[in-house]
């Protein structure tokens, strides 16, 4: 963006906060104290020009408010600078995670939906059928009463916070272990006779602000219901890359990480070769990886209104339940 733009962008943020029209002396002030050096009289040149653009609404000596289209303008240059955000926060939870394989002792990363304990209780078990059938990561959740926190997120009275081990949780534990992984995409992945024929639809991480598995569910795309009656439905999966030559430690990782309930590898290709139909760098190796937010979204498909958050936060690991928990450890909450 020019700086001019910049600016235009600034004084609508600060207008954006205020509940009272903003007169220019008032607007000044705030502009220098946020590092920008302006005058009154730029103030009221950039004021006459937003007026007449729409973006400002003038209410005369009281000075002006943000209109409708200047919340808008604010609105899609956030989007615009997000815009690869969510692979810079995925390398940030990989890197802030601290769980332990040898000692099973740490944080996880994980996604949190905010969700009333009665609908979790009468979908309980198509919730479990998820886990079992193996389309959820791992076999593992957690459930927070209201008023808990996790990160930023605090669950409001009447409600519960239902929470899943996010796949980026692998990222970190093969990172530990001298392996780097590359998010390259999410997406919804075809399932037939419950095996994974093909990518239906992908989001690459690189150039979203938001979790592609937040998209496809509140979108419909998905069909968790057909893949637990069946195994012929549509399940959230993610794709990554590993260097070919770690392909033996990643297999033995996988089956340590499945046997303590973070099981999450749906398929590990051959060094150089396809996998599921997508190419791979010829000194990389594919992996086909279960969304973390799968077993929620059965609520989603069944009309019940869910607020669900990728890469929420961090959660030690001790606080994770087995699913088969779940019929018992809601009830606390009814």
């Amino acid at each position: 963006m020019n700086k001019k733009k910049l600016k235009i962008l600034e004084i609508l943020k600060i207008m954006s906060k205020e509940n009272m029209p903003v007169n220019s002396i008032k607007l000044t002030e705030d502009l220098n104290n946020s590092g920008y050096d302006f005058s009154e009289r730029t103030v009221r040149l950039y004021f006459k020009e937003m007026d007449q653009e729409g973006l400002t609404l003038s209410h005369g000596k009281r000075g002006r408010s943000i209109t409708e289209k200047g919340l808008a303008e604010l609105h899609n240059s956030r989007t615009l600078q997000r815009v690869g955000y969510l692979s810079a926060k995925i390398d940030q939870m990989t890197y802030k995670m601290n769980f332990d394989l040898p000692t099973l002792t740490g944080s996880v990363v994980i996604n949190t939906s905010i969700v009333e304990p009665k609908h979790v209780m009468d979908y309980c078990d198509s919730i479990c059928q998820v886990f079992e059938k193996g389309y959820a990561m791992g076999t593992l959740l957690s459930l927070l009463g209201p008023g808990e926190k996790i990160a930023d997120t605090t669950v409001p009275e009447g409600m519960i916070g239902f929470c899943t081990v996010c796949s980026v949780t692998l990222n970190g534990v093969l990172l530990k272990h001298g392996i780097p992984m590359t998010s390259r995409f999410g997406g919804i992945i075809d399932l037939v006779d419950g095996t994974p024929t093909r990518f239906a639809e992908i989001i690459h991480y690189n150039g979203t602000s938001i979790d592609p598995l937040e998209v496809f569910i509140l979108s419909s795309m998905t069909n968790y219901i057909g893949a637990i009656a069946d195994g012929n439905g549509r399940i959230g999966a993610s794709f990554r890359e590993l260097p070919a030559g770690s392909r033996e430690l990643v297999l033995h990782l996988a089956n340590r990480l499945k046997n303590i309930g973070l099981g999450a590898f749906m398929r590990i290709g051959m060094p150089g070769k396809p996998l599921l139909d997508i190419p791979v760098n010829e000194e990389c190796i594919g992996a086909v990886v279960i969304g973390g937010l799968n077993p929620i979204s059965i609520l989603v498909e069944s009309g019940i209104k869910t607020k669900s958050r990728a890469l929420s936060g961090l959660l030690e690991y001790n606080r994770l339940l087995h699913y088969t928990e779940l019929p018992e450890q809601i009830k606390q909450y009814l």
